[in-house]
C-alpha cells in the first residue's frame, strides 16, 4: 500500500512545508516564551489535509546525529496538532537527551513521519523492513520503531525485531514467542527533502 493513499487527503509539497515550518516555530514559541502558539499567531494556515486525523512523529537532528524523537502511532487529533505538540516534546521531554536550547534551534533538521493506520500481523514474517513501522507488545511492555528506522541502520528483520525487543526492555530473542506485532506506514519528509 502506498501510505500517501492510506492517508485520506495527500499532503502536499505546500502542506509538508507548513507542517515543517509549524514544528519548528512551535518549538522555538515553547523554548522562547514557554507558549503553545496558535497556527495563525505563526502565520501559517492549516489545510484540509493537515486536519485530517493522523498519527504523528517528530524527529530531530542536529549534525546528523539524533537530538530527540517522540510522537503517537494512533490518529486521535488532527495532524497540525500532533505535529505541534510532538515538536515540543521532541526537543524537551525526550528522556534521553538534554532538553534542546534556543541556540540549538538553528542547527537543527526537522522530520515528520506522518502515520497510517495502524493493523495487526499474525506472524512476524509479515512485515516488510522498509515499509512498515513497527510495534511489538509483550508482557505488558511495547516499543515502537518507525518504518525508515531498521533501513538507516541496514538492518534485517531479526536484527530489527532483536534491537525492538531490547527497546521493550526485553531480551533480544523474546519477540520470537508470545509477542503481539501491528504494522504501520508513514509519510516521510523533512527540512532536507523540501
Amino acid at each position: 500500500m502506498n501510505p500517501e493513499s492510506g492517508a485520506g487527503l495527500p499532503l502536499s509539497e505546500d502542506d509538508k512545508r507548513r507542517l515543517l515550518a509549524l514544528a519548528r516555530e512551535t518549538l522555538g514559541a515553547h523554548l522562547t516564551a514557554g507558549v503553545m502558539p496558535s497556527p495563525e499567531r505563526l502565520g501559517i494556515e492549516v489545510t484540509p489535509a493537515m486536519q485530517q486525523a493522523m498519527g504523528a512523529f517528530v524527529t530531530l537532528r542536529r549534525h546528523g546525529r539524533l537530538r530527540g524523537c517522540i510522537g503517537e502511532i494512533e490518529p486521535r487529533r488532527p495532524l497540525y496538532e500532533a505535529v505541534m505538540d510532538n515538536a515540543v516534546n521532541a526537543g524537551v521531554k525526550d528522556y534521553r537527551f538534554q532538553p534542546v536550547t534556543i541556540e540549538e534551534l538553528p542547527e537543527l533538521d526537522f522530520e515528520i513521519s506522518a502515520l497510517t493506520p495502524s493493523r495487526p500481523v499474525a506472524r512476524s514474517d509479515e512485515i516488510v523492513i522498509g515499509q512498515h513501522g513497527i510495534t511489538l507488545e509483550k508482557e505488558g511492555r511495547r516499543a515502537v520503531f518507525l518504518p525508515q528506522v531498521a533501513s538507516e541502520q541496514k538492518w534485517d528483520l531479526d536484527t530489527t525485531l532483536n534491537h525492538l525487543s531490547t527497546k521493550a526492555g526485553l531480551p533480544p530473542d523474546a519477540w520470537r514467542e508470545g509477542a503481539a506485532f501491528t504494522v504501520f506506514e508513514a509519510i516521510v519528509f523533512g527540512d532536507k527533502d523540501i
